[in-house]
């Protein structure tokens, strides 16, 4: 793949406007938010940027990645270098909120149209955290085990190269007490796993 042909295509994703079309149509301008590279060798997959990485236009740019950039044992540094990590939500816009006061789901438009193509630039992932069941049941099919919680305790059928894991949203406080394993079983496996595939990507470079 060339270096024109992968900007196009970035630069397509960036102008996606499909919401536009859709019968409800999002409750502000659309604006993808989301960051890759081909060297990429880690791969975050979220459901949908919040209101502050809207804001912004930086992915996990609030309490829950400072969280994900503890459970993955990086920081800003390597976290933002899209040529280590790439951050590919199902839904590149946030959606807005529910009247619950959380956030809506992901767009159903993105992942059908944009997401095995934009994973197809990205040839050299070792390591994938999918977070949240919208992303588990994209990414592991037949495998995910029809909810987060029972999926998460099944993350050694997946590991090392792929880790299901919950939102690290301050909403899964209770969720994070009431299973202690995560961090004391599944996080150093998910950090050691990291630091293989960065290594293994320095070691390139």
């Amino acid at each position: 793949m060339s270096k024109s042909e992968i900007q196009s295509f970035l630069a397509r994703m960036r102008a996606c406007e499909l919401c536009r079309q859709a019968e409800k149509p999002l409750p502000h301008a659309p604006n993808p938010v989301f960051q890759m590279a081909p060297t990429a060798r880690i791969l975050v997959a979220g459901q949908a940027p919040g209101n502050l990485a809207n804001q912004t236009t930086k992915t996990f740019n609030d309490p829950s990645g400072v969280r994900l950039r503890d459970w993955m044992g990086i920081d800003d540094d390597i976290f933002y270098d899209a040529r280590k990590v790439a951050v590919l939500p199902m839904g590149f816009c946030f959606p807005g909120y529910a009247p619950s006061g959380g956030d809506l789901p992901p767009r159903k438009e993105c992942a059908p149209h944009w997401r095995q193509k934009a994973l197809d630039y990205l040839p050299n992932i070792e390591v994938t955290l999918l977070i949240g069941g919208y992303a588990q049941a994209w990414h592991l099919k037949d495998r995910y085990q029809g909810s987060v919680t029972r999926t998460v305790e099944h993350w050694q059928d997946y590991a090392p190269s792929v880790f299901p894991v919950p939102h690290p949203s301050w909403r899964n406080n209770a969720w994070l007490k009431k299973h202690p394993w995560f961090e004391t079983d599944l996080l150093p496996e998910l950090r050691a796993a990291i630091g293989r595939a960065l290594s293994s990507s320095a070691a390139e470079s």
